[in-house]
């Protein structure tokens, strides 16, 4: 029984789906190329896993050493489709073949004509709407800001605790989490503030609109919402710990921000593409955002992310204000509309329902009997597992990375955080088979049992 079938690599066989550890993690070529990075790439990339990838498809990705490892990160949510989907990659060999780029300012093309007429139709809201395309998350961000504050002739953008919306110097400014995404990078861009958040596992049971009510009361007072073009907030928090808003909160905000003239972005690069179980996490609380900021999932890999909104919106800039050399190059347009295909037709969202069931089944249970499991949250294939101190309540940022750096060892991908960097997240690609997953997060499961052991508890 698989969750959806494997994903096979282009031109050759299918990658057998199973956890294969045949050198300790990382192996000799592994390690070779590990000191080769520090002689060649700057300290300030750094990576989770110690090994270095070769290919990846279903549920696995295969290392240097020809060691296959689990995948629970999908590369931060991006291989929703799988790695080397078939589709994507016919697609991409095909428009590679024909030109690689032209530029879409200089020589348009169709396909990001057609990119932009799939997000247009897909995205929330039966509205009339327009599309520009970029290259990166934080790109798509970085020009909703500058739509809205067009739209809006106001200058004032209001993100949220525990956001995260990308590394440049705008986006330093949305983002909350200072290390290591803002530290030592100052000063950042001017008139952005910031709101609190829903987070119920930590703000004492508040319902969504009493968070509402409480957010929007701050911004009121330390901002004016005639001088707010825009409020910002990422559906589920990402990278702040997969904080799901108590219902309600979302919905209140979306209400207040469209009786003052406000624009509602909602960043759906983490979200979107069928990742929680619905094409965008905006649908679970029936939210229609005016502005929709998308990237990582979909197109397969490729680098591409997207603005959508509503048509008066996005056509408030001028001509020629929006753009970039490579946004929507057409190889990754190309891919972007076999994964979109992916997404409406291999049942992925249904896949990522029943991934997420267990998931948090097993979790849940777990939880009943260990009280360093503070919260199990999430939607669909984004899940989080919030690790505290039983005796305080306080985050425990140390026992996540003990059970990550097992989880590590033994073959699985697994990735971490959190403001406090104290949760643990699955992302697996919606192709994952059902065994493999399962067998993924027992090992997961067995690094937790293990770390109460070396901790003596």
């Amino acid at each position: 029984m698989t969750i959806a079938e494997p994903v096979y690599t282009a031109g050759g066989p299918a990658l057998p789906q199973e956890r294969r550890l045949v050198t300790s993690i990382p192996g000799p070529r592994s390690a070779e190329l590990a000191a080769r990075k520090r002689d060649a790439v700057a300290a300030g990339v750094g990576t989770t896993m110690p090994v270095y990838a070769t290919s990846a498809g279903g549920g696995v990705v295969v290392d240097v050493d020809g060691n296959s490892l689990i995948d629970l990160g999908s590369g931060i949510a991006v291989t929703g489709v799988g790695n080397a989907h078939p589709g994507v990659v016919k697609a991409i060999a095909e428009q590679a073949e024909r030109a690689t780029h032209t530029c879409f300012m200089v020589t348009p093309y169709e396909g990001y004509v057609a990119v932009a007429e799939a997000l247009n139709r897909l995205t929330p809201g039966e509205h009339a709407k327009r599309s520009a395309l970029f290259n990166s998350g934080a790109e798509a961000v970085e020009n909703a800001v500058k739509i809205a504050r067009a739209h809006t002739g106001r200058q004032a953008v209001v993100a949220f605790d525990h956001a995260y919306h990308g590394r440049t110097n705008l986006t330093m400014a949305l983002t909350a989490k200072s290390m290591p995404y803002k530290k030592g990078f100052g000063p950042f861009a001017s008139e952005v503030y910031r709101a609190p958040v829903s987070y119920p596992f930590r703000d004492g049971g508040m319902s969504g609109p009493d968070a509402a009510r409480a957010a929007i009361s701050r911004i009121e007072t330390q901002v004016g919402a005639d001088q707010l073009a825009a409020i910002i907030i990422e559906p589920i928090l990402g990278e702040g710990g997969f904080i799901v808003p108590a219902e309600g909160f979302l919905t209140t905000l979306a209400r207040w921000a469209r009786e003052n003239g406000v624009v509602f972005i909602a960043d759906e690069v983490q979200t979107g593409f069928a990742r929680t179980g619905r094409m965008f996490a905006s649908e679970h609380e029936a939210i229609v955002p005016d502005l929709v900021t998308t990237a990582k999932g979909i197109a397969g890999g490729m680098p591409l992310s997207a603005v959508t909104g509503r048509a008066e919106m996005m056509d408030a800039v001028h001509g020629g204000g929006l753009g970039g050399t490579y946004g929507g190059n057409p190889v990754a347009c190309a891919a972007a509309l076999a994964a979109i295909d992916a997404f409406e037709n291999d049942g992925l969202c249904e896949a990522a329902e029943r991934i997420g069931e267990v998931i948090t089944r097993r979790f849940s249970e777990i939880a009943g009997s260990d009280p360093r499991v503070g919260d199990v949250r999430g939607r669909g294939a984004m899940i989080a597992v919030e690790f505290v101190k039983p005796s305080t309540g306080e985050p425990d940022a140390a026992l996540a990375a003990r059970v990550a750096a097992s989880a590590h060892t033994q073959g699985v991908i697994v990735l971490t955080c959190g403001t406090f960097g104290n949760v643990i997240r699955f992302l697996p690609p919606l192709t994952i088979p059902l065994e493999l997953l399962v067998e993924g997060i027992d090992i997961v499961a067995t690094a937790l049992r293990d770390a109460a052991h070396d901790a003596g508890t």
